[in-house]
């Protein structure tokens, strides 16, 4: 996606800090476009991709990043992709930051983050944590505003450090995966 686009999209966060943004209705066409190259680039080692994260979620202010679940029939398929995703603009980010996870980042490097990519083993542990969640969120009002208010809360508490501010939300996470969030 050509920077104008993704400017004209609102996309992008300084490289580690948090900003949320209001809701866009142009996300989910952000997404879409993208989801488009990534297809293009993986072709059948991606058996599925999904949008989540809170770009993905209607009605709430988010990181304005597009997250996107991409899912590979084994873990270490994972590894392969890492070429093409070069191929189209993402920032090969490690497998270590979270297990399980190959992360991929596109903007402009150190800089500016616009698409965070996760590339996860299909219908494994991650994949199916972050869709329930995202369901969750999107089936669930009253879970979406306690969510809107703990980001809210933690991004003027860790605006410098997103590392904190993504720590700090998984206790929230781990209890809506759980039990649905309720008390």
């Amino acid at each position: 996606m050509p920077q104008e686009q993704e400017e004209s999209f609102g996309l992008g966060v300084r490289h580690l800090t948090v900003t949320l943004a209001a809701p866009d209705a142009r996300w989910p066409e952000a997404y879409a476009l993208e989801e488009a190259r990534i297809r293009g680039a993986l072709g059948s080692l991606a058996l599925d991709i999904q949008h989540f994260g809170s770009t993905a979620i209607p009605a709430i202010k988010a990181k304005p990043i597009i997250d996107i679940l991409i899912g590979v029939r084994r873990f270490e398929d994972g590894a392969t992709c890492i070429g093409p995703m070069e191929q189209i603009g993402y920032d090969y980010a490690g497998a270590d930051i979270v297990p399980d996870d190959y992360i991929f980042g596109r903007g402009i490097k150190g800089e500016t983050r616009t698409h965070l990519a996760h590339i996860v083993e299909h219908q494994g542990h991650n994949w199916k944590r972050n869709i329930l969640f995202r369901d969750r969120l999107r089936s669930d009002p009253t879970l979406v505003q306690a969510y809107e208010e703990l980001k809210i809360d933690l991004a003027r508490k860790y605006a410098q450090n997103r590392a904190a501010y993504t720590a700090s939300k998984k206790a929230f996470i781990d209890k809506v995966v759980t039990d649905g969030g309720r008390a």
